[in-house]
């Protein structure tokens, strides 16, 4: 007569069948223990070997948070070339412009920390998230990689202008409160922010005119239907026509294409410096050696001959930061801007 058992089969972490029933309960053979042996080494390797794979194992996208066929998405295309041979896999180009560049933090929050997905992420990426409020963290959410490059802010008066000089036009600003008349490429901008830290300082009130853009910006400019103005490099050949000029930069030191105008710091102002400097980042988690193969990579590859006369080209110079200083230094940018920011009641409110 066939007993049935007292305890159901059940399966052990390999996979195989052990039966609990006592009447016909037997030892286990050799072939058993071998078995579970190996099935338990095959289990416990797995999570290793993928450790361990090599980077990188296949090819990486690079997101670019501007259209195809600016600036910076020319320069980088050619710095992921660069990159290419050093990686030994291809580096595609990913565009997502829009929301006035942050896409990129939100698409590498979402980005599978392996390292194959990183992102060129602007300085503006960290001030929209102080303005607004956004369900990511650049903070928490990136891995900062390296910094790349910078641009050069310039302040700006039409050809006709009786300003000669920056401290002539701030003299004069203090004198006649509310009467300057000056634009920027939008509210919390660096274009913005710069200028209005030094006028802060003088508690300067004055009409400040937002644009959507550089080339309406340069056109009221030109056409003098305002007094000033602050931009980034897209000012050059508007100064070169004799349409306008640079009154002074707001570079760390002056900038080789104005010799003649002086920066922001030399007239006594250490702290404007504003070159909205970007760089290279993946998702927080990625591993840390993966994040040294990546800058080493592209440090390499961002002091190439082609990639810096393609800088150069477009009045912008290589700005390396390692990644600890890179960290640090926005860490730096975020509180001082934080109480710009809060002075200029442009913070995010915080709920109530």
């Amino acid at each position: 007569m066939r007993h049935t058992p007292l305890f159901p089969a059940f399966k052990n972490d390999t996979g195989i069948t052990l039966s609990r029933d006592t009447t016909q309960a037997r030892h286990p053979t050799r072939r058993d223990i071998l078995f579970q042996a190996g099935a338990l080494a095959v289990a416990s390797a797995t999570p290793l070997a993928r450790a361990q794979a090599p980077f990188p194992s296949k090819p990486l996208q690079l997101i670019v948070p501007w259209p195809a066929g600016g600036q910076t998405d020319l320069t980088i295309r050619i710095l992921c070339e660069e990159a290419e041979p050093l990686l030994g896999q291809p580096v595609l180009v990913v565009n997502k412009p829009g929301a006035a560049g942050t896409l990129v933090a939100p698409a590498l929050k979402a980005a599978e920390a392996d390292g194959h997905t990183i992102g060129q992420v602007p300085i503006t990426v960290y001030r929209h998230a102080l303005m607004n409020h956004v369900p990511w963290d650049p903070v928490t959410d990136l891995a900062p990689i390296l910094q790349v490059s910078g641009v050069s802010f310039g302040l700006l008066v039409p050809a006709s202008s009786p300003f000669k000089s920056a401290t002539e036009l701030i003299d004069w600003a203090i004198k006649h409160p509310g009467e300057l008349i000056l634009g920027s490429t939008g509210i919390g901008t660096t274009a913005h922010l710069a200028m209005e830290e030094i006028l802060l300082q003088h508690n300067v009130k004055y009409v400040h005119v937002p644009y959507k853009g550089t080339a309406d910006q340069m056109l009221a400019i030109a056409g003098a239907q305002i007094m000033a103005g602050v931009n980034s490099t897209g000012f050059a050949p508007w100064v070169e026509k004799g349409q306008m000029r640079v009154l002074a930069t707001f570079n760390a030191t002056r900038n080789p294409r104005w010799p003649d105008a002086p920066t922001m710091r030399e007239l006594g102002y250490p702290q404007a410096v504003y070159t909205s400097p970007w760089g290279l980042a993946a998702p927080a988690a990625t591993p840390p050696a993966v994040v040294q193969k990546l800058h080493d990579v592209f440090h390499k590859a961002m002091f190439s001959e082609r990639h810096a006369s393609a800088l150069a080209r477009y009045d912008q110079s290589l700005d390396y930061l390692g990644t600890r200083d890179y960290r640090q230094a926005v860490l730096a940018t975020i509180e001082r801007e934080k109480k710009l920011l809060a002075r200029m009641n442009l913070l995010a409110k915080t709920a109530s």
